[in-house]
């Protein structure tokens, strides 16, 4: 079961970012070593350099046996979750405490920066912001998952035109939702604005509360949300709105939210860091193989990692029908043969290239001028270290196990 975190301090934690006290409690959710090389995954013995000059070494003696998750409730956290649930992290040799729920991003990464966590989950575009906005020593180990957001709006609404002059709900600034929608505002003429009312032609853009999101549609105060499910699912099992997109329709397998590991880890103890990669890949090809039974196993008919009914996250964890939601244009690439929600751990360069580029063209609130003079593949190299997710892939049964091209590369398909 996990445990839940504690308040923390009344810190300045997103100031930086544009997000005040009222920003926080908008994001609120319930229920430095430049250079690091590749590293060659392999079997058995494989082994990859450490930005250290070390070795990471699979079945190597661990530095370290403790380990503490931080996550949110939301389909995201699902590999760092059920790896403690089925029992991978102690295969591997590590002592793992509960889970820890958090409540918001602004607790889960103050927890994460205080290093009350090992690792975390967290929207790519933040984990960017946290290393090149604010210098913070971080490294992107794996990415979590792949897709799993969409965009809900009330019923009425039936294109994106029909958001015009209204109230639209995101769940951060620096996230891909963001990012996305608006890439389909532009694509639809209509601009996004964060401060006050929206006319004719613009959307204005709050950020909300993901569990208020629905009520929000239902009352009126909104026409519509992009966020993670099971939010999304949550809207669909109540009636009170309809997804209008799928986002891995719009960007094919992106990434939402990404495993983080304090810089001096994956440093100083690779054989700890592999192990936690390589248990974290195990879960992802079990929730990719067992879907239904990784629905119970979150819900309170399993672990209770997520507080959503049973119905509602099984829904959000497999539920992407085309012949129901092709007609409505909520999936318009089903030559795509992707997922509502899919899990795989490699962070392809050609993704962190890209949203860096989309970033750059986001409107945020606050100061975003650390974007501008970022280069987009030097960013992946520091932000980056995909050598444990090459060797979790190999030990995980290959590039195939995920569905993935084994050479590890990939161009980036968006269509809006």
């Amino acid at each position: 079961m996990p445990a839940t975190s504690a308040a923390f301090g009344r810190r300045t934690f997103f100031r930086g970012a544009g997000v005040g006290l009222a920003g926080l409690a908008g994001a609120a959710l319930l229920g430095c070593s430049d250079d690091e090389p590749s590293g060659d995954g392999g079997e058995g013995t494989a082994t990859g350099t450490t930005a250290a000059g070390g070795t990471a070494t699979a079945g190597g003696e661990l530095e370290k046996t403790d380990l503490r998750v931080g996550y949110l409730p939301i389909t995201d956290a699902t590999p760092l979750v059920l790896a403690q649930g089925l029992g991978y992290y102690e295969e591997a040799g590590l002592k793992p405490s509960d889970p820890t729920l958090f409540r918001g991003w602004s607790q889960i990464a103050e927890a994460f920066q205080a290093k009350q966590v090992d690792i975390v989950h967290l929207l790519m575009p933040m984990a960017i912001w946290l290393r090149f906005g604010q210098n913070f020593p971080l490294k992107l180990v794996a990415w979590n998952h792949t897709g799993g957001s969409a965009l809900t709006v009330a019923n009425d609404v039936n294109s994106l035109q029909d958001l015009s002059g209204t109230v639209f709900g995101i769940p951060f600034w620096y996230s891909v939702h963001n990012v996305v929608l608006q890439m389909l505002l532009r694509e639809a003429g209509i601009t996004p604005i964060t401060t006050g009312d929206p006319k004719a032609g613009e959307v204005k853009l709050v950020v909300m509360a993901p569990p208020d999101m629905p009520a929000g549609l239902a009352n009126g105060s909104i026409s519509g949300y992009i966020v993670a499910d099971p939010f999304n699912a949550v809207a669909e099992v109540n009636g009170v709105g309809k997804i209008l997109r799928f986002i891995p329709d719009v960007w094919f397998e992106h990434a939402c939210c990404v495993a983080l590991m304090h810089e001096d880890d994956v440093v100083n103890r690779p054989n700890w860091s592999q192990a936690v990669v390589s248990s974290l890949a195990k879960a992802q090809v079990y929730a990719r193989e067992n879907r239904t039974e990784a629905a119970r196993l979150l819900s309170n008919e399993g672990n209770g990692y997520l507080p959503q009914p049973l119905e509602v996250i099984e829904r959000a964890i497999s539920h992407y029908d085309i012949a129901e939601y092709g007609p409505t244009g909520a999936i318009q690439h089903a030559d795509w043969d992707t997922q509502r929600i899919d899990f795989q751990p490699f962070p392809y360069s050609s993704y962190t290239e890209r949203l860096v580029e989309e970033l750059k063209k986001t409107v945020v609130e606050g100061d975003n001028a650390f974007l501008q003079d970022l280069d987009p593949a030097e960013a992946h190299r520091m932000l980056i270290d995909d050598r444990f997710a090459r060797q979790a892939i190999e030990a995980a049964g290959g590039a195939e196990r995920f569905d993935i091209d084994p050479s590890l590369e990939r161009e980036e398909r968006i269509d809006v």
